[in-house]
């Protein structure tokens, strides 16, 4: 593009910016519809979670971790140790 037609499409997006009315999007206007007819019922901003469950510690986590991966070596050295090769 040349300079000119760089100003002339900058100062098309400044005029579209500093516009005093803007239409709305498709959207914004199908929802307008809709509602007008069949408005949607009233929900709270964001719901109350509802009560949780306490979180185990991450220590017990761990320990179940660690117990697993030395029944399998446990196991494994058992397995070798029987096998006559």
């Amino acid at each position: 593009m040349s300079q000119q037609d760089d100003e002339k499409h900058e100062f098309d997006l400044r005029w579209a910016a500093e516009a005093e009315h803007k239409e709305p999007s498709a959207r914004a206007r199908m929802l307008a519809a809709r509602w007008k007819e069949n408005p949607p019922d009233p929900a709270p901003f964001r719901a109350d979670p509802g009560p949780v469950a306490p979180r185990r510690s991450s220590w017990v986590s761990t320990a179940v971790v660690l117990g697993c991966v030395a029944a399998v070596i446990l196991l494994l050295g058992y397995i070798q140790t029987r096998s006559p090769y």
